[in-house]
Formats: structure tokens, sequence, C-alpha cells
């Protein structure tokens, strides 16, 4: 890890690895991402022959019928039970043009370089290839980050990461060089009986504290964190918390694709890249 990084790598690895055993228990985020993305792909009116599953987890991405299936998590645990490749999104071993489909699942929020990131991917991809992704991005877990700033009162800390929002997504896919970019959020209300579910539910999920500088919480600071969590309960003891999903499709250039059409009329570029039906767009 280098000071210009914003995760510990270490940590991230850590982090997957103690959450693997137990993933299923707690992978309810990703499978509305993995749901929004088939939704998103069967849209799509081509055949693929050679897919990445970037970030791959469990492995429980599906790949379209008759692909040939590349994993890469980096995680150790995940990586030998999914028949993966162990290394980091940002940092691939693949060539470039080696797939015609990448697709992503809950990874790319806690990845060093996501712009570097997409940029491989891209670069990964063969001529009029498509990208899918998700992750979660901002405005997520509203209620804990007001907790947090009340516990921390006295002494801010690193908890949370910084989250990038489906503006900011859009333009990085442009700026990584995918035509008919496309980025789109959804939102997931979960409720809580306490802050102790909710990260139990993170770290169950590998979405714990990566920051450098983290420490751990005091006792006093975890009391502060209960109660001001508790605040914002509903009548019957349950706590409200939001997660936005966010939804990126792009593809890599091709000289035979549609060219995007002028400002304010980007729907009518999108139908044809897609084919009937479209992308299925979220609440944004």
């Amino acid at each position: 890890m280098t000071d210009a990084e914003i995760f510990d790598r270490n940590a991230r690895r850590r982090s997957r690895d103690r959450a693997a055993p137990s993933f299923a228990d707690h992978d309810f985020l990703r499978a509305a991402m993995i749901e929004g993305l088939v939704d998103r792909l069967a849209s799509v009116k081509r055949a693929f022959v050679d897919m990445l599953d970037l970030g791959c987890f469990d492995g429980s991405v599906p790949a379209p019928d008759g692909a040939r299936v590349a994993r890469l998590d980096p995680g150790f645990a995940f990586a030998r039970s999914a028949g993966a490749v162990q290394a980091d999104e940002d940092r691939p071993p693949f060539a470039d043009a080696s797939f015609d489909l990448i697709v992503s699942a809950g990874v790319l929020d806690t990845v060093n370089d996501l712009p570097g990131a997409l940029l491989l991917a891209r670069r990964m991809l063969r001529p009029d290839g498509l990208f899918l992704a998700a992750f979660l991005g901002a405005p997520s877990l509203p209620t804990l980050r007001a907790a947090l700033r009340s516990a921390d009162a006295d002494e801010p800390a690193p908890h949370l990461h910084p989250q990038v929002d489906v503006r900011a997504a859009g333009d990085l896919l442009s700026r990584a060089g995918f035509a008919l970019p496309v980025a789109d959020s959804e939102t997931l209300d979960v409720r809580y009986p306490h802050v102790g579910r909710l990260v139990k539910d993170l770290r169950g999920m590998a979405g714990g504290n990566l920051l450098p500088g983290r420490r751990p919480f005091t006792r006093e600071r975890a009391g502060r964190l209960a109660e001001a969590f508790q605040s914002a309960a509903d009548p019957d003891g349950r706590v409200a918390e939001r997660f936005t999903l966010l939804f990126l499709t792009g593809w890599s250039p091709s000289p035979d694709q549609p060219k995007p059409a002028k400002r304010g009329s980007g729907v009518t570029s999108l139908v044809h890249a897609l084919g009937p039906g479209g992308v299925r767009s979220g609440d944004q």
C-alpha cells in the first residue's frame, strides 16, 4: 500500500477471507446487484464467447449460455472456492482484448484505482465488447454515517468509505473510453433492530472499514454509536437504513457501433445499441 492509496490492500484481502465462510448469510446486496445485471444483460441481443467475472466473490454471477468464464478475486478464499485468479481488480493479469463481456458485482467501490480499473476493463474487452458493473454508491448508509458523526463528535476518525455518485460514475465510464456509457441507480431499504446487526452484515459482505488510519472503537464510543443509531428508530424499534446500488453499462468502441446521438436524445442511441427493451432504469 502506498500513501496515495485510499484502501489498505492487505486489509481488503483479509476482510474477504474472513467473510468467505458465511458470505451466503450476508449477500443480499450482491444478490440484488446480480439480479439487476442479469436483467440488463438479457436486453442485449447478441451472443458472448468469453466472460470475465471481475471480483467474483463466490462465483455466483451466471454466465451467458455457451460462454467461457474466467474469474478474478483479490481474496484467497474466494479465489480458491470459485476457481478464480487471485488479483486486484485494478491489477488484472489478463491481456488486452481477452473478453467480449466483463461483469463485476459488488467490488468496485473498494478498488484503490477505480479510474484505472475501468480503463483496464475497457482494454481487456474486444471491440464492441460489453462491460456491466454494479457496486454500492452514494448516498448509501446515511443513518449510520450520521450516528458515527455523533459518536465521534469529540475526535473524528475514518470509519466509512468515500462513495461515488451516479453522475461521477457516468463520467468515469466516459473517461475510461467506453462508448455509449450509462450509469443509473436503485435503492434498497433494510430495517435493523440495532446497529450491531448492520455492522455484522457489512463485515459479512466484506464491506468493513478498509481505510488506512482506522482504529478500533472504544466501549464509550460504541455506546454513543448505538444510542445515536437507535434514536432514528421507528415506533417498532427498528431503524431503516438505505443502500444505493449503482449500475454501469459501457461498450468497447467499435467502428460499426451506432454513433452517440446529440445531447438530449440519448434514449434513441441506447435503444439502437442494446436492441428492443433497452436497459431498465432505477431510482435516481
